[in-house]
């Protein structure tokens, strides 16, 4: 066992909030967590998954073929996580079986002789058991096992977080996703249908009652996204007119809820006429768009987004945000291929950095609100969704040992970037600076650092103060202000900050401009004749995650 204490501003932060990032991690957290020796030295380069679920045990029997680069030369001994009660059967190479062990509670261990630096290798696992079952998917992952409203199977997975290694044998970690893509083979009975990522390569009759589907995607691919679904299944396809020409779009529902679908997934094509707009092209042309109905609530699985909505507006017929705006639109079909952008094109090195995926995803439904709705329609769900914060700690974890941060990385993270925008006060500059980060990161893992010095760099303003207050502190800044006697001049300074905060704020009142540059001691801007402070006051509140005091004029 080992401590680790999260310190990197401890010159700042508040006694309370360093101790609430004191948490003991396992040998079994770093191995999951770190790049270790054993996963060094080999590259992802390719997973050909074949798994045969049966329903009835609610067992699989499956085998991987992990295609990987090697990066060293020698005889090394490589890491497979798989975690239990999952069993290794038998690995092979070149025809000949490998001996390997169980080295901890969700690894193994598999010697390899006669590396090569450069050359590329095929490992072959064969493995069967009971996979985990999920508990309360899509956030207490794992194999999910149940019944459409006829009784008939329906089955599929979610594991972001808990890992792909809950169901297959892999290299479980963000950073190395298999850069050639990947094929999933599934065996079912020849009443059902089984869908998967990409695009159906193979459709075969084994002449024994069930039937293979095989799927591939040709992009890079999360671990985590690679899921089968399965179940009585139709399926139509509809095309979108995008930046990169045309893009396939497939959709999959239950047979009996076919023509509510119809409707409702035509909703897809006004989301991506958003973020093509916003973010750039759609990332994932070469696989298509898929959104699959799925027996839980809905997972961004790339280029085969699960959704479980049930056909309604809003999130499950509510409005996160109580603004109005968020039962314009479906909140699953929004926010879930908003992750094809950032999530699967965009993917965090470290779990520890998913605000990268959900916080600027969470953003996504403001850019989609304010692209049909207007721009004060996106303001007023924004400062809605704000609500919803906790600030129970913060939303960057630990490193290294496959930890998420704050659930506040939706909410806050998406507030964080609208008044990063605000603080621009160029919308045309934030379009290409959303565009930019999608072009340059285009199907790559990265860390926040990327992120944020990207966001500065090309904005022309630092902002690593903005990020390090809400991304590594749960303390809200304070803006403390006085209005001079005739309401002339407003007096500001922030308080409760880390160390240098220097958050710009420029607001609109009254069709004129007002630039506001507060720092740690007072500062003073002149305001425009007649100016309504209270109005003032309230839109600075509505525009930027801040906490507002007014205070007697020091003496």
């Amino acid at each position: 066992m080992k401590k680790v204490i999260y310190l990197a501003f401890f010159l700042y932060l508040p006694l309370s909030i360093l101790k609430a990032q004191e948490k003991t991690f396992t040998h079994a957290d770093t191995l999951r967590g770190t790049i270790t020796p054993e996963r060094a030295w080999w590259d992802v380069l390719r997973y050909d998954i074949w798994v045969k679920p049966d329903y009835g045990s609610k067992t699989i029997t499956a085998s991987n073929i992990i295609t990987y680069k090697s990066m060293a030369s020698g005889d090394k001994v490589m890491q497979i996580d798989l975690q239990p009660p999952l069993v290794i059967d038998s690995m092979i190479m070149n025809n000949k079986k490998l001996s390997f062990n169980k080295a901890d509670v969700n690894v193994w261990y598999v010697t390899i002789t006669g590396t090569q630096k450069g050359k590329t290798y095929s490992l072959h696992i064969y493995y069967h058991g009971k996979p985990r079952e999920a508990v309360r998917p899509p956030w207490d992952g794992g194999w999910i096992w149940t019944k459409d409203s006829l009784g008939r199977p329906w089955m599929t997975v979610a594991c972001q977080g808990l890992g792909a290694s809950v169901w297959y044998p892999c290299k479980d970690h963000q950073s190395d996703e298999p850069d050639n893509g990947a094929s999933l083979s599934i065996v079912v009975p020849d009443t059902l249908v089984a869908v998967g990522n990409g695009r159906l390569s193979n459709k075969t009759n084994n002449n024994d009652g069930t039937t293979t589907w095989k799927w591939e995607v040709k992009d890079p691919i999360n671990n985590y996204n690679i899921i089968p679904y399965i179940g009585k299944y139709v399926g139509w396809t509809d095309s979108y007119d995008g930046e990169k020409g045309k893009l396939d779009l497939f959709y999959w529902a239950l047979d009996y809820d076919e023509a509510r679908a119809r409707v409702q997934f035509k909703q897809s094509l006004n989301m991506l006429k958003a973020f093509e707009y916003w973010y750039g092209p759609y990332p994932f042309y070469e696989d298509g768009y898929k959104l699959i109905q799925a027996p839980h609530l809905g997972m961004e699985h790339q280029s085969a987004v699960a959704y479980g909505n049930k056909f309604q507006n809003g999130y499950l017929g509510r409005d996160l945000s109580r603004s109005g705006w968020g039962l314009k639109w479906d909140f699953i079909i929004v926010h879930e291929s908003g992750h094809e952008w950032f999530a699967n094109s965009i993917t965090s090195k470290d779990l520890a950095d998913m605000w990268i995926h959900e916080g600027i995803t969470n953003y996504s439904e403001t850019l989609f609100t304010d692209y049909w709705f207007g721009k004060e329609a996106g303001n007023e769900y924004n400062y809605g969704i704000r609500r919803n914060i906790k600030n129970d700690k913060p939303i960057i974890a630990h490193y290294g040992v496959n930890e998420e941060g704050s659930g506040d990385m939706y909410y806050k993270g998406g507030n964080m970037m609208q008044l990063i925008r605000h603080s621009i006060d160029n919308d045309s500059l934030w379009r290409q600076i959303l565009r930019g980060v999608n072009k340059t990161y285009y199907h790559q893992t990265v860390t926040t650092q990327q992120i944020e010095n990207y966001i500065s760099e090309h904005s022309h303003i630092d902002f690593s103060k903005i990020f390090d207050q809400y991304l590594r502190t749960t303390q809200i800044p304070v803006l403390e202000y006085y209005f001079s006697a005739d309401k002339k001049t407003m007096y500001s300074r922030w308080v409760n900050c880390v160390i240098g905060f220097n958050l710009r704020l420029v607001i609109h009142p009254d069709n004129s401009t007002l630039i506001l540059h507060p720092s740690e001691t007072w500062g003073s801007s002149t305001i425009k004749d007649g100016t309504d402070t209270a109005a003032l006051i309230s839109l600075i509140d509505k525009n930027y995650y801040i906490t507002l005091r007014e205070v007697k004029q020091p003496q």
